[in-house]
Formats: C-alpha cells, sequence, structure tokens
C-alpha cells in the first residue's frame, strides 16, 4: 500500500471516492505479466463509489452521483481515483455499491458472451465451465431467463450446488465425473451447440469433444493457462467447429456499447432474473491473498475488496 495526493480530476474526468473494489481473474492476468501493461503501473479494472470532484465540461454526473466503472486502464485498487467519463456510469436505484461492483464487469462479459458472441436460444443446451465463479454465476442466471438448458462445470460439492441454486439445469463435477462423457449423456449423444470456456489448457480437450457438429468453441479465459493452438484440421475432424476468443475490451470498446451492456444486465436486476452473490470481502490491504485465492480456486461467485 502506498499513499500519495491525487491531483483534481481532468477535462472528462470524475473524481471517486471508492467504497468497493471488484476483483476479477483479468487482475491476476495483468499482476503476472501475462496480460502486457505498461509499467510502473498499477492493478484493478473496477469499482463503485461516490463522486467527489468533477472536471471541466463535465454535466452529465455530479458531485455526490453513486457511480460504478469497468474497464480502461488499470488502477482501481485505491480509496480515490479519477476515470474518464465514456467507462463511469450511474449506479440504479435500489442497487449497491457492493453489488453493482460484484456486477458490472463479470454481468457484461455474460451480456456479450451469451446474447452477442454466440446468442443461446430457448430449449438449447449450453455448456458453461467455472459456473460458481462470478462469470458463471450470472451466466446461470441469464441463461435460465432466456430459457437455454444450462449445463455447468464445477469443482466440489458445495460449488456444484450454488450452481444448481443459479440456473443451472445440471452441474457435473470436474473433480470426480467425466465432463465430455457426461455432456454426450445429458444430450443423448449430441452434444452441445456451444461451450464457455474460462478455463484454457486444462479444459480444452474436453470442451472439444463435448461439441456437436458445427459446434461453437468460445474461449474467453485461462485460468489454467493458455489453450493449445488450434489447427484448422481439428476443427474440421471434429465437425466443421468453430472457434473464437473473444474480449470484453473489443465488445464493449465504445461508451454506446458499454451502457447498452450494463443497460441490459440492470434491467435483468431490476426484474429480479439476476442476483449479485458476494462470496467474500477482503481489506485493500488483503489483496495479495485475494489473489492467491482466487488463482487456488476457493473462491465462490464474486469477491471484492474494501479500501
Amino acid at each position: 500500500m502506498e499513499t500519495i495526493d491525487l491531483a483534481d480530476p481532468g477535462p472528462g474526468e470524475v473524481q471517486i471516492r471508492q467504497s468497493v473494489v471488484g476483483l476479477n481473474y483479468q487482475d491476476c492476468y495483468f499482476r503476472s505479466g501475462f496480460y502486457p501493461a505498461p509499467l510502473p503501473g498499477a492493478v484493478g479494472t473496477e469499482a463503485a463509489g461516490t463522486v467527489e470532484k468533477v472536471g471541466a465540461g463535465v454535466t452529465e454526473f455530479s458531485v455526490g452521483d453513486r457511480v460504478v466503472y469497468a474497464g480502461g486502464a488499470s488502477g482501481s485498487y485505491a480509496d480515490l481515483r479519477n476515470m474518464p467519463i465514456e467507462r463511469v456510469l450511474k449506479i440504479p436505484a435500489g442497487v449497491s455499491e457492493a453489488d453493482a461492483a460484484a456486477l458490472l464487469m463479470k454481468g457484461m462479459t455474460v451480456e456479450y458472451l451469451i446474447t452477442r458472441c454466440y446468442p443461446i436460444k430457448q430449449g438449447e443446451w449450453v455448456l458453461f465451465w467455472a459456473a460458481s465463479g462470478g462469470v458463471g454465476l450470472i451466466a446461470g442466471q441469464w441463461g435460465r431467463h432466456i430459457g437455454a438448458r444450462m449445463i455447468g462445470v464445477a469443482a466440489g460439492e458445495e460449488k456444484c450446488r450454488l450452481a444448481r441454486e443459479n440456473g443451472y439445469e445440471v452441474v457435473i463435477d470436474r473433480t470426480r465425473e467425466d465432463v465430455a462423457a457426461r455432456v454426450k449423456e445429458i444430450t443423448g449423444g449430441a452434444g452441445v451447440p456451444v461451450v464457455y470456456d474460462s478455463v484454457g489448457k486444462a479444459s480444452f480437450d474436453a470442451s472439444i469433444a463435448s461439441l456437436a457438429p458445427r459446434g461453437y468453441f468460445v474461449s474467453f479465459g485461462t485460468t489454467t493457462g493458455a489453450p493449445p493452438p488450434v489447427e484448422a484440421g481439428l476443427l474440421q475432424k471434429k465437425g466443421s467447429l468453430y472457434f473464437t476468443r473473444p474480449t470484453l475490451a473489443t465488445y464493449c470498446a465504445t461508451r454506446d456499447e458499454i451502457a447498452m451492456s450494463a443497460g441490459k444486465l440492470f434491467g435483468l436486476v431490476a426484474a429480479g432474473a439476476i442476483k449479485a452473490h458476494v462470496g467474500r470481502r477482503y481489506r485493500l490491504d488483503e489483496a495479495v491473498q485475494a489473489h492467491r485465492d482466487l488463482e487456488a480456486g476457493k473462491t465462490i461467485g464474486s469477491s471484492l475488496l474494501i479500501p
């Protein structure tokens, strides 16, 4: 922890007194260097709090507004921060700052994955890895709202139970079950039309084997390391498959896309279709332990850092 004096917000910026910081696996990628970032630099891409000052030209925010942001330059692990308004959103009435920070980045990730990257459909089987994590729990609820038949993959009895409580029709315990074999059993041998895989290296073969012909392999994370290079011939032999590696940065690159994605998310929160699940709160000075727990798979749902 380091104490510095923060300058006033510049033109087009607001200064936010942060009450809660969202913890995301992307933070580990930046900290480790897996995602390149300029040095010296800071960590963290999501937080919520209250506007304390506004910069020149800012008219859509006022001092006292409750706000949340996700993405952009790293540096959210702080109690006070200046942010460009392009990435800042007002928190809807009825949503706490803690829930906003637990939901925004993960919820926008789910939005682009299941409504734009591969739009899932009512009655369609869907396989989603890490079903008990922050993204996974939102995906289960959102998929259930759409009417898809969600199959989750989790590790251990407690995580499987939580996934079932959050929209998954079937949950496969990867610690004691063969994922691909169970998927084929569940789908009557057909396989699933789409797999959402945030695990990477350890899950690649099972994901490929779980897909139906012309299925979509959506690889959006690498918690166990990068998946192997994907050969065109493999996609051909396994049934004319599609492979994509999307990112939130490209699906929510503009202010309009951020507002649209967050609007869909908070609309479902207001309707009661999606609820935040905060598994654990850490003090900001416990960020090292929080990263260790996240990388070791010890966390459930969303974790928060409290400045």
